[in-house]
């Protein structure tokens, strides 16, 4: 078993002592309880001196988590990765719900939930994550909380068009569609984005930012190139599409731009970079250059055709990089790996109280679900330092059957060797656990 405060020893450089000593007591007790994870259910886990005030203090503080995320990941995530020739690490970035019943809880209101398929009573957060290439996993650094804001009733007016107006007003210019004007929400996002890049610095050269179609619009792209970033995203599967303009000069005006659009239904061959038949599903993959009118720079796109050869019928996806050298086999990759984010999601929910916290005042429920996201962190290091082939039940298990075994031993008065307790230890937090510990050699 890891020894939590030699394991969070790394954290001293970025917390006061009073947080970390804090953290010493409330993180064994979330490795080894059962039940609903709130602050009295910690409380009654935890050893000396953690009583349910100083787990209430502990939630009520100011704590800066991207930074004690980021020394958890730097130091104990990320360190094997040094030896490899190409460690590539995107930063993506997605939001979840989590249902809340009554009108207390801080942001409180009707968000969409993709589990129950419509808007629920909820509160959403916002996480960023680094995700290693080489690990194929996702490490959530960043959980902020997205509150709806409300449109005054004179924006939602539309002013009513004449009959007889058709096309541009008169006297309109052409605009920079670079020069966007970002909504609230954008300026929010972007803010986050660039204080994580000023966080991990130049330690890790993190190039492209990830994110799912609801970024797949210019004013996104626009948003994430200001953060020094490449973005990676998704179109509509119907998106108009055209081939730069390869023909002749006419000799006066400007120079044509769009040529022709692009048909998915007759790419020319010359895209094809792949093809291939699984289970009588054919998958052609295309990339090629092209353009969208209401984009202000060309996109580097791959286009998914699966084709079921039975029945004929045909599925398409569009994924596009702001980044025109990128390959087409790293788009996928990288795109692909965005869905680790909702892994962290799952475990933060299932094993650390994302779900369970009861607060209701802003910084408690702020700290709540960070640190539902930190014991994510804190779990896949531990287990990349005992035994990666476990699961984080199987974790959750040993250090529950070390508290049983613990208590147990308070009450003998005389404690057994030092072998036999062992035994004991290794006996009890098997109970539970699904994968055998394999011990290194």
């Amino acid at each position: 078993m890891i020894d939590i405060i030699g394991f969070l020893g790394c954290l001293s450089q970025c917390i006061d002592k009073t947080t970390l000593r804090r953290l010493h007591i409330i993180v064994p007790a979330l490795l080894a309880m059962s039940g609903r994870i709130t602050m009295l259910g910690i409380s009654r886990w935890t050893g000396k001196g953690g009583s349910y005030r100083t787990v209430q203090r502990f939630f009520y503080s100011s704590i800066c988590w991207i930074t004690l995320n980021w020394f958890m990941i730097r130091t104990h995530l990320l360190k094997k990765s040094e030896d490899c020739d190409e460690n590539v690490i995107l930063i993506g970035g997605d939001e979840t719900t989590v249902t809340k019943s009554g009108k207390k809880t801080h942001g409180v209101d009707r968000f969409f939930s993709s589990i129950v398929g419509k808007p629920v009573p909820a509160i959403s957060f916002f996480s960023l994550s680094l995700i290693s290439v080489n690990h194929r996993k996702s490490y959530p650094i960043m959980m902020e909380q997205v509150i709806k804001a409300e449109k005054p009733a004179e924006a939602s007016k539309k002013k009513p068009m004449k009959k007889d107006q058709v096309g541009r007003p008169k006297g309109s210019k052409n605009k920079n569609k670079r020069n966007v004007e970002l909504s609230p929400e954008q300026l929010w996002m972007q803010e986050k984005v660039k204080d994580l890049v000023e966080q991990i610095g130049s330690e890790i050269a993190a190039r492209y930012f990830v994110y799912d179609g609801a970024f797949g619009n210019n004013s996104s792209m626009q948003m994430v190139k200001q953060c020094g970033l490449e973005l990676i995203s998704k179109l509509r599967c119907d998106a108009a599409l055209y081939f730069p303009y390869e023909g002749p000069y006419s000799g006066r005006g400007p120079r044509k731009k769009y040529g022709d659009r692009l048909d998915y239904e007759k790419i020319p061959p010359k895209y094809l970079k792949d093809s291939s038949v699984e289970e009588g599903i054919q998958t052609d993959v295309y990339q090629m250059t092209v353009w969208n009118k209401k984009f202000a720079d060309k996109l580097n796109v791959v286009v998914i055709i699966k084709t079921n050869l039975k029945t004929g019928k045909i599925a398409r996806a569009i994924l596009f990089s702001s980044d025109l050298d990128l390959a087409w086999d790293k788009i996928m990759l990288y795109y692909s790996l965005r869905f680790q984010i909702e892994f962290n999601f799952r475990d933060a929910k299932q094993h650390w109280g994302l779900e369970d916290f009861m607060n209701v005042k802003q910084i408690a429920v702020h700290n709540g679900a960070n640190l539902s996201m930190f014991m994510v962190n804190v779990s896949q290091a531990m287990l990349v330092q005992s035994d990666e082939t476990l699961s984080v039940n199987d974790l959750k298990s040993v250090y529950r059957g070390h508290k049983y075994l613990d208590e147990v031993l308070k009450l003998l008065p005389q404690k057994p060797e030092r072998i036999f307790i062992q035994q004991l230890y290794d006996r009890i937090s098997s109970i539970g656990k699904i994968h055998v510990f394999r011990k290194a050699a």
